[in-house]
């Protein structure tokens, strides 16, 4: 369910009745705080495998249900595109290792692709020893130049086998076969990766997979798919865990959390208890989910209650939420070294009852409606608002809900308007400013970040929106067969907060934006020359060489005339 613009008038007629009244402290962001984070705090850029590597179907690598949902040609991915090729990042290894050292990153958040490690998805049938030697040299690579790998096991593209035999994340096998992928790359790249991720957004990939079914695996278990799916997910995220904890841990020395995204949800009237509770509802169905059975041993009592009373409405003996069992809920409670947390927008919510004859959903079970502000900066994605004391809000949130947790952002960024090929992207450096130093701010309330990453190095595929919105630091021409690579102008912006570990002064972090929009209008100049000197490249290597070959073929024919003549 799409979150509703609320128009100008609405919205004034909200504050009248006292709904969007004042909050305390809203206008945070207006106060921007100066300083510098922790000595040591990690500075990063993050990339998934299925989005930038392509090379879908080389070097032994087997098909995901991402390659099957792209290839189907039903209209499931804007412009019917694939990732077959996507950023050629497979191939592209040095070329990326060199733009993140030119963005002086500490660390560099990459997805392992299973089906390129395990053509089947099974440990037992097929190791590709090529997909470990090309994760091997690029976590080689990273460490050369002074970059932290942190590595996620699975980010969606799970293997289309697993898919077809067994149904996915419906089947409480794929915990197991997950747990064996994990060994498998703990063994392979344990002695070099301190920071592993078992699952990115597990809840996106439950609900717009099983439930919206504008993900592959594209299936519409209205209301069934999404729980059932997350249940296996949590089993297969505490099963790797423990086996890192009691395998691995002691010769490896490393961290095992998961990333879990959430925007923050703000009660439209912070003096109406209902609205209260909605978005208190809104942030356990999204971060509580998965946060709460990691943390505490079981799903939010809210979900349990209002799921529960929902399925028995619709008729059904049992809740259409799984129960964990108390064994598995003392085998998963505790099974996490870090949060890692994705965020990128904020929601207003109101109470909405939904009746439960509408039928079973993850939308109807929530009881609520997403609202936006007009007034909030529109980057131009549908979903996608920039609310930066939103991004402190959920910190804090999480530090207080889950135990003083370390986190790790592991998302953070905004995508770009559609088809804009501009290089000079002011909006992208102010959500940067705004949400990085929210960020300081919670630090500054006591919560206990240990890293950012920002979403995402490059641009590259973006799912069911196919190439359409541009989240990179570094442009790509996506028309061109070499994918070539430009620096936008938050390359230079980010790449001084990194540097100076945070916003030393007003007067430096001025000159920082004016110093990213000048190189940036250099770049413009030289990707609008591209075109042309992609045409003298072709006249090169095509034209030249065939008019050369040409000219060679008629001076062999003339000169076969003239011998003949002669003779």
């Amino acid at each position: 369910m799409k979150p509703v613009r609320v128009t100008t008038l609405l919205w004034m007629l909200l504050l009248v009745l006292g709904l969007g009244a004042t909050r305390k402290g809203s206008p945070e962001e207006a106060s921007f705080y100066y300083g510098t984070f922790p000595l040591g705090f990690s500075w990063g850029v993050g990339s998934s495998a299925y989005q930038t590597e392509g090379a879908w179907d080389q070097d032994g690598k087997g098909p995901s249900i991402w390659d099957v949902f792209t290839h189907s040609g039903k209209g499931k991915v804007l412009g019917n595109e694939t990732a077959d090729v996507a950023c050629d990042g497979y191939y592209k290894v040095q070329e990326d290792i060199i733009l993140l050292r030119e963005l002086h990153v500490n660390h560099y958040r990459f997805s392992l692709s299973w089906p390129r490690l395990l053509p089947t998805g099974v440990r037992a049938e097929q190791v590709n020893k090529k997909g470990i030697q090309f994760y091997s040299d690029l976590i080689d690579a990273l460490l050369s130049s002074n970059i932290t790998p942190i590595v996620t096991l699975h980010h969606w593209d799970l293997p289309q086998l697993l898919q077809v035999k067994y149904g996915g994340w419906q089947n409480v096998s794929m915990a197991n076969y997950f747990r064996d992928y994990a060994n498998l790359c703990f063994e392979a790249f344990g002695d070099r990766v301190k920071h592993w991720i078992t699952f990115s957004d597990p809840r996106a990939m439950a609900e717009k997979g099983y439930e919206t079914g504008h993900h592959a695996p594209g299936l519409k278990l209205r209301g069934t798919g999404l729980y059932k799916a997350a249940h296996h997910i949590i089993k297969a995220h505490a099963q790797a865990w423990h086996s890192y904890n009691t395998t691995w841990r002691s010769k490896q020395q490393g961290l095992v959390g998961i990333s879990l995204n959430c925007d923050w949800g703000e009660p439209v009237d912070i003096s109406n208890p209902k609205d209260i509770e909605a978005a208190e509802r809104y942030l356990q169905f999204c971060l509580g989910w998965f946060a709460n059975p990691i943390y505490a041993g079981d799903y939010p009592q809210v979900m349990k209650d209002y799921i529960g009373r929902k399925s028995a409405e619709q008729g059904l003996e049992m809740s259409r939420l799984p129960v964990f069992s108390l064994q598995e809920k003392s085998y998963i409670k505790g099974t996490s070294d870090f949060l890692g947390l994705g965020h990128f927008t904020t929601r207003y919510i109101m109470e909405r009852k939904n009746p439960s004859r509408q039928g079973p959903s993850y939308q109807n079970d929530r009881d609520l409606i997403e609202l936006v502000d007009p007034n909030w900066p529109d980057l131009g994605s549908k979903w996608l608002y920039s609310v930066p004391w939103g991004f402190r809000r959920l910190l804090n949130f999480a530090q207080t809900q889950y135990g003083d947790p370390p986190i790790y952002v592991m998302e953070n960024g905004a995508s770009q308007k559609f088809h804009c090929t501009q290089l000079c992207d002011e909006w992208r450096i102010q959500y940067l400013k705004g949400y990085i130093n929210e960020m300081l701010k919670a630090i500054k309330d006591g919560a206990n970040i240990k890293g950012y990453t920002s979403w995402s190095l490059l641009d590259k595929f973006e799912w069911e929106k196919g190439y359409s919105d541009r989240y990179g630091f570094y442009y790509v021409e996506f028309n061109d067969r070499n994918k070539p690579r430009y620096p936008k102008a938050s390359v230079q912006y980010y790449k001084k907060i990194i540097i100076a570990n945070g916003f030393p002064n007003p007067r430096e972090v001025e000159s920082w934006y004016l110093k990213a929009l000048e190189t940036c209008s250099i770049n413009n100049q030289r990707l609008a020359a591209e075109p042309l000197l992609s045409h003298m490249q072709m006249v090169t290597e095509i034209v030249v060489p065939t008019v050369c070959s040409l000219c060679v073929l008629i001076t062999a024919v003339l000169l076969m005339l003239l011998l003949r003549r002669q003779s």
